[in-house]
């Protein structure tokens, strides 16, 4: 089997065999932006209004499948990095999400805006794969 060394700054991986060498891309992850949408459900969570000055525009939100949910099977929870529910992606949005987060696939969110507008906290979200 043939050595794997690095080839200066460009990031390149060479695997040796013999006096020749085959250069391939060194494997890389990165975040893919998959869709647009709204944090469903901010206005059941208990001291959403006292908590919406601390969500910071750009902050990381995790999810969490919730298969056994009684309303939607397909549920996907919506939390901070604290790890405080803030709601969920919205029903009508969430099927190939589901899908993908059951399969394995790392799915997160990222705040793009926010509102409060009379008691209800309106959170605008990314939702990214990490890849």
């Amino acid at each position: 089997m043939g050595e794997m060394i690095k080839t200066g700054e460009s990031g390149l991986v060479s695997a040796l065999h013999g006096e020749g060498g085959l250069v391939i891309p060194k494997p890389f992850e990165h975040d893919i932006m998959l869709f647009e949408t709204h944090v469903a459900g901010t206005m059941h969570v208990p001291g959403i209004e006292e908590l919406e000055p601390q969500l910071e525009i750009g902050e990381r939100l995790s999810f969490y499948r919730e298969p056994n949910n009684p309303y939607d099977e397909k549920a996907i929870v919506v939390k901070t990095a604290s790890g405080t529910k803030i709601g969920y992606v919205p029903r009508k949005d969430n099927v190939v999400f589901a899908r993908l987060m059951d399969a394995g696939k790392m799915l997160f969110g990222r705040i793009k805006e926010k509102e409060l507008d009379n008691g209800w906290v309106k959170i605008t979200m990314e939702i990214l794969l990490h890849e």
